[in-house]
């Protein structure tokens, strides 16, 4: 009985420990928030990283999003548009108010670095409706 008992505490406590330390399938990290010479806008610098399969759902921002692909590969999902997969080294820009996702493809995690220039005091991202 002793054994069972010491068994099933060390089985629980490996799947523990494996799950506390699997990492998150999307983080996004504000790296720095300021006010513009614009009224009412402020930049917001953040990381975002996207495990394989991560995303952080279908969402919007209260203003403009230019991102840069730091590394890895994610496909990107903008409404009315064609989806497109980019690479480390690319590009993109998303108007105010549309629709999108980020998907982390390939075998490792994608990192972007992002710059919202958005409506101060709004959330830098509101949830979607699901189709």
């Amino acid at each position: 009985m002793k054994t069972s008992i010491i068994v099933v505490t060390l089985t629980l406590t490996a799947i523990a420990a494996g799950v506390a330390g699997q990492q998150p399938l999307f983080k996004r990290t504000v790296l720095q928030q300021a006010d513009l010479s614009v009224p009412g806008r402020e930049a917001v610098t953040a990381v975002a990283e996207l495990q394989p399969g991560g995303a952080p759902g279908r969402h919007t921002h209260p203003g403009e999003e230019v991102g840069y692909v730091l590394e890895g590969t994610i496909l990107l999902e903008q409404e009315g548009k064609p989806s497109v997969t980019l690479n480390a080294g690319q590009a993109f820009l998303i108007p105010a108010g549309t629709i999108h996702n980020a998907t982390g493809k390939g075998s490792g995690a994608a990192r972007i670095l992002a710059t919202y220039i958005v409506e101060k005091g709004k959330p830098l991202a509101t949830p979607a409706a699901t189709k």
